[in-house]
């Protein structure tokens, strides 16, 4: 199962990824890995990776920090992935010295979905700022809404978290899912 969920800066959408992501190991389990894309270069960033974990201690996720290069990573069989989140990936891979570019963006995200039994994809909200960029702002932009539509177009469940409600506008029809959802809920 894919599960693309997309939300504003301090939308819930990263409680409630964790959430889905827990509730599907637990129906399945293997390993529970929480790929953080994140690169915690100064005090902000430290201090978002650090709330990070605080949030999600005791929730039984293996940590593994990869800024770029998902494509290189082996990953254990019949793993549940949580990536957190795709805003870092795609920014690191295009602007990072040691990124790949848009290629390993897509590479990267296709390598992970065929490794994981269950891969859940966290995302931004873009071009809702009324802002006109232009530039790098505007490729970054305009590769972020690519990467985020190629994941939702082969999702099984996509929607955006707004004031920590998840609007799903992708989803199975079948019941499993609805359970799901309340078992993911946050607190």
């Amino acid at each position: 199962m894919v599960i693309l969920l997309l939300g504003g800066s301090a939308s819930g959408k990263s409680q409630w990824a964790e959430g889905l992501a827990v509730a599907l190991h637990r129906r399945s389990g293997g390993p529970l890995l929480y790929l953080a894309t994140m690169a915690a270069e100064d005090g902000e960033s430290r201090r978002r990776v650090t709330r990070h974990r605080k949030l999600r201690a005791g929730k039984g996720f293996l940590t593994v920090e990869r800024p770029v290069g998902l494509m290189e990573l082996s990953l254990p069989p019949g793993a549940t992935i949580l990536v957190e989140d795709l805003g870092n990936l795609v920014a690191n891979e295009v602007f990072s010295p040691e990124g790949g570019g848009e290629r390993a963006v897509r590479l990267g995200l296709e390598h992970l979905r065929r490794q994981a039994k269950h891969l859940i994809l966290v995302g931004n909200e873009i071009f809702s700022d009324g802002e006109a960029w232009q530039g790098e702002m505007a490729a970054y932009l305009r590769l972020l809404a690519q990467a985020q539509a190629a994941c939702a177009a082969w999702s099984g469940a996509a929607g955006a978290v707004i004031c920590g409600i998840p609007l799903w506008q992708k989803r199975p029809k079948e019941s499993w899912f609805e359970e799901l959802i309340k078992e993911a809920e946050p607190p």
